[in-house]
């Protein structure tokens, strides 16, 4: 989790854990609205005949930024007003954006999260597709504009940003009264499993993503196997050596850097060193490869590191890992990815020998990444935390990797058994973009059919096991931030 990459919770977050999370199964759509009588069921029909704009401006601390038509839904963007600390409600707010994808009441709806911040226009996550359902998605708090001013930094950790999704679900949910699932891909399915963890009783199922789950922060060497084994070796050998020679052409490379930068404006205050900043984006070279090219086309066009020109080398690093990685201006959107890598998540520190004796800083903690006024103190058991809870308490949820991408060298691993009804699957080939679609066999078919029993639709619905809602162009493309192509 770094452009690439790259807890122990302390006492006072484990005993807010306890103190704090939800112990009480969900509701039933009517019990939440307390219609237990006749006077109640024409209540629930009333608020449910109101448009769906004012029922959710009605949600106090809600307010709309703008709606966007959508042939077949309803989009809206909103700010909700969120507490810094949830613990100390009192000691101040900030608004976080939000996006609501309406079909309909009476559909089930999923929570999506990235990790990061916030697309505002229309689109739809997978399992949104699968159910046919609404979708809510979450910025997530600290990325702009959702940061609270002046920022605490010491309030950005898993427990808050969960504690912020419970919050926007228990507001929603006397509306969308059907099944909610969560889901999110990379940092937003490792944000999927965080929030089940603290609030287990709030979703009816969760789909993570290409989640990572860097336990030991200190013992890595599962990335490094990873990479001697992924694809096939003539590819493997082409990336190296393609990579290693941009070490040892570092002097002609850093004059073709230095230009870019000058050209586009671009600094390096932050990490504090051009140099470094030119390696670490060498170093990312391997790891981006594998993260997001087809492995099956992009190999062909590997360069050859005996003929390629200084400016072809360039270039190609450019489109696999992009020189603005860490340039301040391409930092300054991830300083509260990194913050999270250097004080909870963790971050996958790979040993490359193929650079032995080229490389001078070796991959580079998130510490360099974050402007250094801000305060950072990792807490180690933080990540050791949820891997217990997941592994032993976790119950409806999927887990889906690809077999190419780094990040699931080491995955999340659910309870097992019939009664945890939890999974984790691979797509053979796949990379960081894995998702149920590119399963195969039985687990293509049994990933959907448990999204859609969780989400509560028709036992014969489920059993088909079929995305509910035709594919949509725009709806359900897979564009990618570029700025985001190497962190989780």
């Amino acid at each position: 989790m770094r452009k690439t990459l790259r807890w122990v919770l302390s006492l006072t977050v484990l005993i807010g854990t306890v103190g704090l999370a939800e112990t009480t199964a969900t509701a039933s759509p009517d019990a939440e609205r307390g219609a237990t009588s006749a006077d109640g069921d024409a209540a629930a029909k009333e608020a449910a005949a109101k448009d769906i704009k004012d029922r959710l401006l009605a949600v106090k601390g809600m307010s709309l930024i703008e709606e966007k038509p959508y042939d077949g839904y309803r989009f809206f963007v909103l700010n909700y007003t969120q507490p810094v600390d949830h613990r100390r409600p009192s000691k101040g707010t900030f608004q976080q954006r939000i996006t609501v994808l309406h079909k309909d009441t009476a559909r089930p709806t999923v929570f999506s999260t990235s990790g990061y911040g916030l697309n505002t226009n229309p689109g739809r996550a997978e399992p949104t597709r699968i159910i046919d359902g609404n979708q809510v998605a979450m910025e997530y708090r600290f990325f702009t504009p959702s940061r609270p001013a002046p920022a605490d930094w010491s309030k950005l950790d898993i427990w808050q940003a969960a504690s912020d999704q419970h919050r926007i679900f228990k507001a929603l949910k006397p509306i969308y009264g059907k099944k909610w699932l969560s889901t999110g891909a990379s940092k937003g399915g490792m944000t999927a499993t965080y929030f089940e963890r603290f609030y287990p009783r709030d979703m009816d199922g969760v789909v993570a993503y290409v989640a990572p789950n860097d336990v030991n922060n200190r013992e890595d060497s599962a990335y490094d196997r990873f990479f001697e084994n992924v694809g096939t070796k003539e590819c493997r050998s082409k990336v190296e050596a393609a990579q290693r020679e941009a070490l040892v052409r570092r002097a002609p490379l850093k004059k073709l850097y230095a230009r870019y930068a000058a050209d586009n404006g671009r600094t390096f205050k932050i990490i504090r060193s051009f140099d470094k900043a030119f390696e670490a984006v060498v170093l990312d070279v391997n790891w981006g490869f594998w993260q997001y090219q087809d492995s099956a086309s992009a190999c062909a066009k590997v360069p050859d590191a005996k003929t390629v020109t200084d400016q072809e080398l360039f270039d190609w690093i450019d489109e696999v890992g992009g020189w603005n990685g860490y340039t301040d201006q391409g930092l300054e959107y991830y300083t509260p990815y990194y913050y999270q890598a250097g004080t909870q998540l963790g971050s996958p520190d790979i040993t490359q020998p193929w650079l032995a004796g080229l490389s001078r800083y070796g991959y580079q903690p998130p510490r360099n990444f974050v402007p250094h006024e801000i305060p950072m103190k990792f807490q180690k058991n933080a990540m050791k935390d949820v891997d217990r809870w997941v592994r032993h308490n976790s119950h409806r949820m999927l887990f889906v990797y690809g077999g190419n991408d780094p990040w699931g060298a080491e995955p999340f691993r659910p309870a097992r058994g019939a009664k945890h009804d939890s999974y984790v699957m691979t797509a053979p080939g796949a990379n960081h973009g894995a998702n149920v679609a590119q399963l195969v066999g039985d687990d293509k078919a049994r990933a959907t059919q448990r999204i859609l029993a969780w989400a509560g639709v028709p036992a014969a619905q489920a059993e088909a096991a079929k995305p509910l809602a035709p594919y949509d162009a725009k709806l359900d493309r897979k564009d990618r931030d570029r700025r985001d192509s190497l962190r989780p």
